[in-house]
């Protein structure tokens, strides 16, 4: 309670500057979290700080709703610095209301995607709808929204890159999820950014997903690695360092992770970098 309370008068103390009140509102990462564990559990960390989430949206709604309104920018759009703290601390209230998810702040997150003037409110609310779990109308929806925003910049490939990045890094994604956007047809493999946006975000930035109990998540990063060294061999030497330090996960995981680096080492024809770095994580 006194943690809650702590937050919400951060949040409705306007002397404070927006930009410190979402870097005070924004919790941090799983993969920090998980620099603080011996053993690292991504299942549990991830269901903790969800619940941490969903009980700080369920507490501090109205408190949120407001800043999220307080923090509007109409009008055209403005890089200037308090403009960008406003956006920022409006984005970080909105990711927090979809955490605690009803009609209401699904149709804010829409409405924002449908009407912003600018690709930083446009992506956070497009964030949101991506990670958004709730009735099957609105994930339909949400799921629409996607395919506009892909429709709208497919020929802008920075931006596609963002497009693939989000969903990589969304909750509700997985091994089957990626595989699927794998053979989208602005996919390519020998592309590095559209490989990194995609690939490396899903193993890095989504531990949850990525340490699957069965395994999976491993199966694909070794798949991929073999596959990108043909292709690019540092960017498969980088990829292939999301396992260096696979002995601080619990026994399970670390036999899976096991077989996949020696389903890699034993790769004919491995470029030096990519030997280099499996070999030296499965003598650590």
């Amino acid at each position: 309670a006194m943690f809650i309370e702590a937050l919400r008068a951060t949040l409705n103390d306007t002397t404070l500057d927006p930009s410190f009140r979402e870097v005070v509102l924004t919790l941090p990462s799983e993969a920090m979290i998980a620099e603080e564990f011996a053993v690292v559990d991504p299942q549990s960390i991830h269901t903790a700080r969800q619940f941490v989430r969903a009980n700080l949206a369920q507490h501090l709604k109205s408190d949120l709703l407001s800043a999220y309104e307080d923090n509007l920018t109409p009008g055209k759009y403005s890089p200037d610095a308090v403009s960008a703290a406003k956006r920022g601390l409006k984005n970080v209230a909105l990711a927090y209301l979809l955490a605690w998810p009803d009609d209401a702040t699904f149709m804010l997150a829409k409405t924002q995607f449908d009407e912003a003037q600018n690709m930083t409110d446009r992506l956070a609310a497009l964030s949101g709808l991506s990670n958004f779990s709730g009735s099957a109308k609105n994930t339909k929806a949400a799921a629409q929204s996607l395919q506009k925003f892909y429709k709208d910049f497919k020929n802008e490939a920075l931006v596609i890159d963002k497009w693939f990045m989000l969903q990589a890094s969304a909750y509700t994604c997985d091994v089957a999820k990626v595989r699927e956007l794998m053979k989208h047809p602005a996919f390519t493999l020998s592309n590095p950014n559209r490989a990194r946006s995609l690939i490396f975000n899903f193993c890095n930035a989504n531990p949850a997903r990525f340490h699957a109990a069965d395994g999976s998540g491993y199966a694909l990063w070794a798949e991929l690695v073999i596959a990108l060294n043909k292709l690019n061999p540092q960017v498969a030497a980088r990829l292939a360092r999301s396992l260096d330090r696979w002995k601080k996960y619990p026994q399970n995981l670390q036999d899976h992770m096991k077989a996949a680096l020696q389903k890699v080492a034993e790769t004919k024809k491995l470029s030096k970098d990519v030997l280099e770095v499996v070999s030296k994580a499965l003598a650590s």
